[in-house]
């Protein structure tokens, strides 16, 4: 079964804006494992933008699924808190300050040492870990040489194919055919597959079809978008519903 992780930080966008506690991001937490996600995602950043370190803190006190914190490695602040709170997952992700979104995976080749190093860290601590990685094959196989329990595939550039060629079964299927090739090439070497970015009701289903075999999908936006005229709890049956 693919599980389902819901990212949370458009609640903290929202919250952030107008001050105050509304909404709890801590009571989104409960509610979406409540509603039946699977897990439960926050991207913390330095600037704490949306997701706020200490928010961090709190959600680990009431999670019952599995908790999956992204961010950039390369901030011993981030590296500090995933130390201390313990989740079920990391996922290194090589943002740079002040970065709007994630927008592309690790170089694993030139990275293989950095990130070796880092994965060590985590894992050292229990946790297990996956990292941010383009449809490339190439880097799914400097993926495994860095010791990483998964990789988290980024679903952008098939998410927009799919958009553009969405009545046309050629242009959908030239659009998922690098993630195909990259997830089995994943399978082969024995590394866990997420996938994450752009991931929404219209495309989730093919992707889960051409990749039956995906461990978990992190979704966010689209979700609480769509939860905004669908209702939260009926938002996330849908997505699961996708999942099979």
């Amino acid at each position: 079964m693919t599980k389902l992780s819901v990212n949370i930080n458009k609640f903290a966008t929202l919250r952030n804006a107008r001050g105050g506690n509304n909404p709890d991001v801590v009571k989104a937490a409960i509610d979406v494992q409540r509603f039946g996600a699977d897990g439960v995602t926050v991207h913390p950043r330095p600037d704490e933008r949306h997701i706020r370190y200490e928010d961090v803190r709190q959600i680990k006190k009431i999670i019952t699924t599995e908790f999956n914190i992204e961010g950039n490695c390369r901030e011993q602040s981030f590296v500090d808190l995933v130390l201390e709170t313990k989740p079920t997952q990391v996922t290194l992700v090589p943002d740079v300050i002040g970065q709007l979104t994630s927008d592309h995976g690790w170089d694993t080749v030139m990275y293989k040492d950095y990130l070796k190093e880092k994965i060590s860290v985590f894992k050292n601590a229990g946790i297990r870990v996956s990292i941010f990685v383009d449809p490339d094959i190439l880097m799914v196989e400097g993926a495994a040489a860095t010791g990483t329990d998964r990789i988290e595939l980024y679903t952008e550039g098939y998410a927009k194919q799919f958009g553009v060629g969405s009545w046309d079964p050629i242009a959908i299927g030239s659009g998922v055919a690098p993630y195909v090739a990259a997830a089995t090439k994943a399978k082969e070497l024995g590394l866990g597959i997420n996938a994450g970015h752009d991931l929404d009701l219209q495309n989730l289903k093919y992707l889960k079809k051409n990749i039956p075999w995906l461990d978990e999908v992190s979704i966010g936006h689209a979700l609480i978008c769509d939860a905004i005229y669908l209702g939260l709890e009926n938002a996330v049956q849908l997505y699961r519903r996708q999942l099979g």
